[in-house]
């Protein structure tokens, strides 16, 4: 396996339209609506604690993923966003590096950290990154974080 690179980032990196082509396919629009809402600025994941980092392989993009503040919640709360990995790069522990950084960050700044997502997969994939279910209109899973 390629060693993987987790950076934060603060401009989109081109590479990310070869991802958003992959999740359409899959039937993802999510990182559609990352791109839109970065080229108009209503979502550039910079208000304080917020970010958007990247997994690297080998200088290519192979992963996406961002943190908010939780617009459903106290702003104490982080939003879990666009996380993303290649087909391609999956199953070599990309996506749980990609969220453990996110997670790390979100540590610095809030309390806890909500997601939502629509797929089993996800679900099985947010329950092995140490979230739990959330029976909530606005997320269906979250973690308490220990602030260090």
């Amino acid at each position: 396996m390629k060693p993987i690179e987790i950076q934060q980032i603060t401009h989109l990196p081109a590479e990310v339209l070869t991802l958003e082509k992959e999740a359409v396919a899959e039937g993802f629009q999510f990182l559609t609506r990352l791109i839109s809402e970065w080229h108009s600025g209503t979502n550039r994941f910079n208000a304080p604690g917020e970010c958007l980092m990247a997994a690297y392989s080998n200088q290519q993009v192979i992963g996406i993923g961002g943190l908010t503040v939780d617009p459903y919640n106290k702003p104490d709360t982080a939003r879990l966003r666009r996380v993303y990995v290649a087909p391609a790069a999956r199953h070599q522990h990309v996506g749980q590096a990609l969220v453990n950084a996110l997670v790390a960050h979100a540590t610095l700044h809030f309390q806890k950290v909500r997601l939502s997502t629509d797929t089993s997969g996800g679900d099985a994939f947010y329950l092995r990154c140490g979230f739990s279910r959330k029976e909530d209109v606005h997320a269906t899973h979250i973690m308490e974080l220990v602030n260090a």
